[in-house]
């Protein structure tokens, strides 16, 4: 098989960041993007990949950084949409729609967006795979758990939105058989100033995401996983 070309959204921290370093380590061609060049320029130069400007909000941003790609290498083989917001984490009561737009204009739209622009790229793929960065936080079986530290968090906005995240994941596959679609569960990472609670390590977090963007023709898809496996959609 080619060398895999895996582009990852927000990959210029974080666990986009810590997923490029991996997957690089282990050959694989690697495009970051953020929304400010010179950021992901500064972090591809450190992880030695390559980059692209892409601001998840933007159409006209997304669509010359498809076009970048498609000039450049013709394909992808594996999309991992990672670029994701907290938003407010304030009481359901106080948020409001705009707060609510806001977090699902980069956490759902932008997911939608960046997918939809780069099918066409991955349909040149001998093995497409797509890894959404969802959470645990979007999980009925996860929140009502009070077992999982998810069940003590009562975040509106971006719970929802990643429990979008992780039905598009199943839409997404169930119409697209022949690729390997799956959704995944970072855990409680400490990741930065947009996710400064966490008890894991990014290193830890990004586990389950390079897990399935390495997966072969006989990997799951249609799934939501953890680092330790599949979160079961019930308690």
């Amino acid at each position: 098989m080619k060398e895999r070309i895996v582009l990852i959204t927000g990959g210029s921290t974080g666990l986009g960041y810590t997923a490029a370093s991996r997957l690089k380590k282990l050959g694989y061609h690697v495009y970051i993007t953020s929304r400010q060049a010179a950021k992901a320029a500064a972090a591809a130069k450190e992880l030695a990949v390559s980059y692209v400007a892409l601001d998840v909000t933007d159409e006209d941003s997304i669509e010359q950084a498809a076009e970048t790609i498609k000039k450049q290498e013709g394909r992808i083989d594996i999309l991992i949409n990672n670029a994701g917001i907290p938003g407010g984490y304030g009481k359901p009561a106080e948020i409001d729609a705009a707060i609510m737009r806001n977090v699902y204009d980069t956490n759902v739209f932008g997911l939608v967006s960046v997918t939809h622009a780069f099918l066409p790229l991955l349909e040149q793929s001998e093995l497409p795979v797509i890894v959404n960065v969802s959470s645990g936080l979007g999980s009925f079986g996860q929140v009502l758990n009070p077992d999982k530290i998810e069940s003590k968090v009562n975040a509106l906005a971006y719970s929802s939105s990643k429990a979008a995240v992780s039905m598009l994941t199943v839409q997404y596959a169930k119409s697209l058989p022949s690729m390997k679609i799956n959704a995944v569960d970072p855990g409680p990472t400490k990741t930065g100033e947009n996710f400064s609670n966490g008890m894991q390590t990014v290193e830890q977090g990004s586990d389950a995401i390079v897990k399935l963007a390495t997966i072969d023709k006989k990997g799951p898809t249609g799934g939501f996983f953890n680092r330790d496996g599949i979160i079961p959609a019930i308690l």
